[in-house]
């Protein structure tokens, strides 16, 4: 048992940052190694940093209970002049209760043995020969160190560790969002909307139905291919015009949201000796929609249980393969999803406007690998020679 008294814990693991990627790697390595999770917010998921979109299958592989998640039967693409509807019928989609689901992650790795304090800052971090011994600053327990062999960083965009220790920069463009959550007077609730074009420039909207009859409505923005604020985007778009239009009438604001993310390429390299990164750390969020949760908690777990292998048998290789097998499933996807991230941070209401219309010839599975950045070869061919067709014989 940790002794809370004392000034100085000790630990296998300490995990900075308990978003999902953080607890679900303390979930699967915490029955293997002595593991710490640290997370400067008072209370875990709040506040609110992502608008919570996800898939409804991989919800169900990750084994998350339906009561957190709104399912979605229909995506809307909108820009200036084109409207695409896309009905979902094989690839649902998910809107998360984000503290909900968080909490019941913290739960998860709390009965798999690991300690987790919330109010509890990262400050700096000290190499030594067997570990590193940490500074905290916290308001929870009334330790001000904490010594581990290993450290996980799961801070997200701060990179506080890596940060920290030098290892690597933090991220020069960044995508900057904020949303304002709603009660529901009327709504579709099984339809999501993404909204683009001129006045939403290098960005997007989002129109979201959440768990317990809310409703969250956002815009996103990256920096600094734009300097406006999103907050400013978001008071001169969200009108009474523009509810009426997608059939909404709201009730109370229950909360406002903000969030920030990495918008850079995927860099495969994920293990710096014995510090590691997971999740926004390790830009895991999806290059054409910024997506991550589903990400963060799937490799999360794959980290915690290399991890706790490399403890076992003394020996690197278990995180060599952590690494592969994130490169694997990322990079690749992700080289094509980041070129058209850059792309489209460019566009104009024309631009977007041929967009919807190339979206518009698309099935399903081709909208949903589209938006979930999965980019196969098969997917890729099949989607080009519908434009050229469109082109040659429309």
């Amino acid at each position: 048992m940790i002794d809370l008294e004392s000034d100085t814990l000790t630990c296998d693991v300490l995990i900075v940052g308990g978003g999902p990627a953080g607890l679900a790697t303390a979930h699967t390595l915490a029955p293997h190694a002595k593991t710490i999770v640290i997370h400067q917010d008072r209370e875990i998921g709040k506040p609110v940093r992502t608008s919570g979109g996800t898939w409804v299958a991989d919800m169900q592989a990750l084994g998350v209970p339906p009561h957190l998640y709104q399912q979605i039967d229909e995506l809307m693409f909108r820009s200036d002049n084109r409207e695409v509807i896309q009905p979902l019928a094989q690839r649902k989609c998910a809107v998360l209760d984000i503290t909900g689901t968080y909490q019941w992650l913290a739960d998860l790795a709390r009965g798999a043995g690991a300690e987790v304090y919330t109010d509890t800052k990262f400050m700096q971090t000290e190499e030594t020969d067997d570990g590193f011994v940490s500074t905290i600053r916290s308001r929870s327990i009334t330790a001000s160190r904490i010594k581990s062999r290993f450290i996980v960083d799961a801070s997200g965009t701060p990179h506080a560790v890596l940060s920290n220790l030098g290892l690597v920069e933090k991220p020069d463009r960044v995508g900057v969002g904020i949303e304002h959550e709603f009660e529901i007077k009327s709504a579709p609730k099984n339809r999501a909307v993404l909204f683009v074009g001129q006045a939403v420039k290098s960005g997007y909207g989002w129109i979201f139905p959440a768990p317990n009859n809310h409703i969250r409505i956002g815009v996103g923005i990256i920096q600094p291919d734009s300097d406006l604020s999103p907050r400013d985007i978001y008071n001169s778009v969200v009108t009474p015009e523009f509810l009426e239009s997608y059939g909404l009438e709201l009730g109370p604001l229950v909360q406002v949201n903000a969030g920030i993310i990495p918008s850079v390429p995927y860099d495969p390299k994920l293990v710096f000796g014995n510090v590691i990164r997971v999740g926004d750390t390790a830009n895991f969020a999806t290059p054409t929609v910024g997506e991550g949760i589903r990400i963060a908690i799937k490799f999360g777990r794959i980290l915690g249980e290399r991890l706790g292998e490399a403890i076992a048998q003394g020996c690197r290789a278990p995180l060599v393969r952590y690494e592969l097998e994130c490169r694997k499933d990322l990079k690749r996807n992700y080289s094509f999803g980041f070129t058209a991230n850059e792309r489209i941070a460019t566009y104009d209401a024309a631009d977007w406007d041929r967009s919807l219309d190339r979206l518009s010839r698309l099935d399903e599975a081709e909208v949903v690998s589209l938006v979930k950045s999965e980019f196969t070869a098969r997917m890729m061919l099949k989607a080009a020679w519908k434009q050229v067709r469109h082109k040659v014989f429309d």
